[in-house]
């Protein structure tokens, strides 16, 4: 892994975590979905035009890249952030963040109990620690009543639908026409939400200047930037490398909930957080491939 590919990683984690309290600040005033569908039609119109600017073209994409393309329109915009952004009508932002951060535990399990994956022993421990982890956090959270279960739960599914996501991007990022993707997935879960929003919410909004700086964040940088850094990072140095950026976003969506919307830690948070970082840093490093040892040429006889 080069410098390039780690500092996109970092650069990713941290756009990627910022959402989480940039969300909270939209979710409490305004209805999620509606939200989410519009923030996806903006970026995603947005990602087709600059796509089309830089002489990407839908007709060159192949079936499969098709394929991919309507599955993360669905698990990953839809599922993944529609339940994310109604969960955090419910409960905090640097929450919602440890939870999705455990997505690289369930692509680890999902492979090794579905695609018939090898775990090594380092793997098996890194998935228990991450369970551990997540006890830890969910036990404090329901002891202290601080946390809707409900809301806890739907963070849980919407983190296995970004797992199932993630097991596709390989194909999506493959053969060009990244930002094209990029726009034409975001667009497919925004016509996914556009047709689910009436029926479960009523549109309405008080905009003030939190709200308007908050949506246009989103927009922009979570939303189009950390996508389209999140493809060519996984085109660069593949899937499960690329997960292994995710156990820095614990850290960043904690930091960040703390400092921008005054959220309370628990030492119980901390402890948990750490466990689930060790944990997902022991599931990737297991997949790391072995290093290859020089074979020394035998002496002269």
């Amino acid at each position: 892994m080069d410098i390039r590919a780690i500092l996109m990683g970092v650069f990713f984690a941290v756009m990627w975590a910022s959402a989480f309290t940039s969300t909270r600040m939209i979710v409490t005033e305004v209805p999620p979905l509606f939200a989410l569908a519009l923030r996806f039609a903006l970026s995603g119109v947005m990602a087709v035009v600059i796509a089309l600017l830089m002489g990407q073209t839908w007709r060159a994409l192949t079936r499969a890249q098709w394929r991919a393309v309507v599955i993360l329109g669905l698990c990953q915009n839809a599922l993944y952030l529609g339940l994310n952004w109604v969960a955090m009508q419910w409960i905090e932002a640097g929450l919602a963040s440890i939870i999705a951060a455990t997505m690289p535990l369930i692509v680890a399990a999902l492979g090794w109990m579905l695609m018939g994956e090898r775990l090594r022993p380092m793997g098996v421990a890194g998935l228990v620690l991450g369970l551990a982890g997540v006890a830890i956090i969910m036990g404090a959270r329901l002891q202290g009543g601080g946390s809707d279960p409900v809301g806890i739960v739907m963070c849980f599914a919407a983190a296995l639908a970004l797992a199932v996501a993630t097991l596709t991007v390989r194909g999506a990022s493959s053969g060009g026409n990244v930002m094209m993707i990029v726009g034409l997935q975001m667009l497919v879960g925004s016509v996914t939400l556009w047709c689910i929003a009436p029926i479960l919410e009523d549109w309405h909004v008080d905009p003030n200047p939190r709200l308007v700086w908050a949506f246009l964040y989103t927009v922009i940088v979570p939303g189009l930037v950390a996508t389209w850094v999140w493809f060519k990072l996984v085109g660069r140095i593949g899937a499960v490398r690329a997960a292994t950026f995710h156990f820095l976003t614990p850290f960043f969506g904690v930091a960040t909930g703390a400092a921008l919307l005054g959220e309370r830690l628990a030492m119980g948070d901390v402890i948990g957080v750490g466990v689930i970082m060790a944990g997902i840093l022991a599931v990737q490093l297991s997949k790391a491939p072995a290093p290859v040892v020089p074979v020394r040429p035998a002496p002269p006889a």
